[in-house]
């Protein structure tokens, strides 16, 4: 099928907002709680990011093809670049698993015309402030796949080359949302603090989904993000990174690699006690990932070893509601408070009345 047989999407923002709650919980309780056009400019900014992580995700595409498809998507969504987003659902189509068993994040792909036509109603300002880190994520993932095209899989190496990485995958995030708060009226200190620590606010996130998710991205999508240093260290193979016999060794590195993310909460809270509350935007949209990422680092201390196995480590559905909870009346003053009380205890636990 043609590219030009795919440009005729119409815009549907009541979807592509459907369409985040399905691929993203934890994102979608973001842009449920920003107030408008923030809420849109994020969602849409969002899904852009996620096509392209889906396709640098996909075990199922060769290596040389996944580069390909996402160097046409970059140029499609580029306002410079020499190629539609017709091309590039042309281009991802034959990759695309089968409508009856495709899932929220591949259906996004499907719908990418959607998104771009939709995105393309947002003003002119927030798209040049949206455009310029997505395009740089693809680049990123493109770089990253094309390095690790041997593996077929990532495999990421050391410690710099892991938040290179992560750099890419949400620091640009960071550097999306710093440039939707920084339109208007916004000091030049001010802004100029917020983009000293947008890009560890996206790193501390990230760092903590690679060091929970260590059994999902290498049984579903073949990657290890682990530094093969790290492991290596403590005598495991990345290839066996997930094996019984080395439960014990590897759940050594997943508490290296959380104490990592740990070194970047102080710049993420920073940034979160910095950012305007303009164009609708809130502190509880932020706060919340950023409170259950401390809930995260928490559970992940206690017990590493299960970041190795199905099970995973996630914080619970109670403590979920009490942090969305707080996180709508806390203000810049609380976080610190906030983020020490769930370093150490469940939230829920907190708000319990004693016996």
């Amino acid at each position: 099928m043609s590219g030009r047989e795919h440009d005729t999407a119409d815009p549907d923002l009541e979807w592509c907002h459907e369409a985040v709650q399905g691929v993203s919980r934890t994102f979608a309780l973001t842009v449920d709680v920003l107030e408008e056009p923030m809420a849109s400019q994020i969602c849409l900014g969002y899904l852009l990011c996620r096509v392209a992580d889906t396709v640098e995700d996909a075990g199922h595409i060769p290596p040389a093809e996944q580069t390909a498809v996402l160097e046409t998507y970059r140029k499609a969504i580029d306002p410079d670049g020499d190629a539609e987003i017709g091309d590039f659902r042309a281009a991802v189509d034959e990759w695309l698993p089968a409508p009856e068993v495709r899932d929220e994040d591949w259906a996004v792909v499907a719908e990418s015309p959607t998104i771009v036509a939709t995105f393309e109603d947002l003003d002119p300002e927030a798209r040049e402030a949206i455009v310029p880190p997505v395009l740089e994520m693809v680049d990123g993932m493109a770089m990253f796949v094309d390095r690790h095209a041997e593996e077929g899989g990532l495999r990421i190496d050391d410690r710099d080359e892991l938040e290179q990485y992560c750099y890419y995958a949400a620091g640009t995030v960071g550097n999306l949302i710093t440039n939707l708060l920084t339109r208007g009226e916004v000091g030049e200190a001010r802004a100029q603090r917020l983009r000293e620590t947008a890009e560890e606010f996206g790193l501390l996130l990230q760092l903590v989904n690679v060091s929970k998710d260590v059994y999902d991205d290498f049984t579903e999508e073949n990657n290890v993000y682990l530094p093969a240093k790290w492991l290596e260290d403590e005598g495991v193979d990345q290839e066996a990174v997930i094996a019984p016999e080395n439960r014990e060794s590897s759940a050594r590195v997943v508490d290296r690699t959380a104490d990592y993310a740990r070194s970047f909460l102080d710049d993420a809270q920073a940034y979160l006690e910095t950012m305007p509350l303009s164009h609708g935007n809130t502190m509880e949209a932020w706060t919340v990932p950023y409170l259950l990422a401390v809930g995260t680092l928490r559970e992940l201390r206690s017990r590493p070893e299960d970041a190795l196995t199905e099970s995973g480590v996630k914080v619970s559905r109670q403590e979920v509601f009490a942090v969305m909870s707080v996180a709508g009346e806390a203000g810049r003053d609380s976080l610190a408070e906030l983020r020490e009380t769930i370093a150490d205890t469940p939230y829920h636990r907190v708000l319990e009345p004693a016996d």
